[in-house]
């Protein structure tokens, strides 16, 4: 019996499901041999400082969807005190991307959820991550994107994380 490529499911070296399509610098699958962009190494472990500089780097390059996979490495990997902020800047980071894609409403959404999870942090930010200035960014954000309900330039509207 022969299977066709979409009866088979991609997988990585470990053998886990991982879908092998390229993507465009939204992250939005491309056809089998499309170029596409490098995608993020997933399960990287950095430092707090490494993955603001590298998530900054991808948000400057209009690249939210990639900024998004280094701060779920954070989230995943760093110490369990900061995994709820580094998983509400990755939320940010998919809401940019929503936005970028013209998903008003649930780039709003998702950007008002990762604020009021970066809102919630109480100690000393890691890395210098200005907390307070990423509030207020997400939540301005998602108010102009459900206004305008127009697709965001990623790049021009990227955050500066400190």
């Amino acid at each position: 019996m022969s299977t066709s490529r979409k009866d088979r499911r991609d997988r990585d070296e470990e053998g886990r499901a991982r879908n092998a399509r390229p993507r465009d610098g939204l992250g939005r699958p491309l056809p089998y041999g499309a170029p596409g962009v490098d995608r993020q190494p997933e399960g990287v472990v950095r430092t707090a400082a490494e993955t603001v500089a590298e998530a900054q780097a991808l948000l400057d390059a209009g690249r939210p969807f990639h900024a998004h996979e280094v701060f779920e490495d954070a989230w995943k990997s760093g110490p369990e005190g900061e995994r709820e902020l580094w998983r509400s800047l990755a939320q940010t980071a998919v809401g940019l991307t929503h936005a970028a894609r013209g998903n008003a409403t649930g780039g709003a959404r998702l950007l008002r959820r990762g604020a009021d999870g970066i809102a919630a942090w109480d100690g000393s930010a890691p890395a210098g991550l200005d907390v307070a200035a990423l509030v207020r960014w997400a939540r301005e954000l998602a108010d102009d994107v459900e206004r305008t309900a127009a697709p965001v330039d990623a790049a021009a509207v990227a955050p500066r994380l400190t």
